[in-house]
């Protein structure tokens, strides 16, 4: 809709309350993780317990919004290897992958939190180092009120599929692909 256009139908009517939903932040552009640590600041608000399992970024990175989460009570696991083009051992950041998924798929089981956020979780589902069909079964088979938040580029078509909601970020413009190096503060 254009800004100069009013809206003539009211949108759908929610008619069902269910105990938990699935959502997918999938796309090229930046904020998939931020939109998901955001709706983790909002169930902390709400009084839930919350996890957080990240795949890809490495515990040698200090990023504030793991040390306000944590001062916060959400729990964090910081499991990846880092960007796979910086690592020395592909097959140990596979495993470390591979062990991010493991802890991920105890949480979600758990039934202990009201939110798991698998955050870039869908590349190493991509790059076939965790399988997708047992990310889809483990977040189908989850207790009835875990809700999951998935992150990450090109989430396959089963885990989309899977969701309650999906939204694709895309990239408009990015500072850093006119040479802007990442801030503290706004990027991590």
């Amino acid at each position: 809709m254009k800004g100069d256009e009013v809206p003539v139908t009211a949108p759908p009517r929610a008619t069902r309350k269910v105990p938990s939903v699935v959502i997918v932040n999938t796309g090229d552009g930046k904020g998939k993780s931020t939109a998901a640590f955001g709706t983790a600041l909002r169930a902390v608000a709400r009084g839930w317990k919350v996890c957080v399992v990240q795949f890809i970024k490495s515990d040698r990175w200090k990023v504030g919004e793991r040390d306000v989460a944590t001062r916060l009570g959400i729990e964090w696991w910081t499991v990846g290897d880092g960007f796979t083009w910086d690592s020395d051992n592909m097959e140990r950041t596979e495993a470390i992958a591979r062990e991010a998924w493991r802890v991920a798929k105890d949480k979600i089981a758990s039934g202990d939190y009201g939110l798991v956020v698998l955050d870039e979780v869908t590349y190493p589902m991509t790059w076939g180092w965790i399988p997708v069909d047992q990310v889809v079964e483990a977040i189908r088979l989850r207790p009835p009120t875990v809700n999951v938040i998935a992150t990450g580029r090109d989430a396959p078509p089963e885990l989309v599929e899977l969701a309650d909601t999906v939204s694709e970020v895309r990239s408009v413009k990015h500072a850093f692909d006119n040479g802007v190096r990442a801030i503290r503060g706004i990027d991590f």
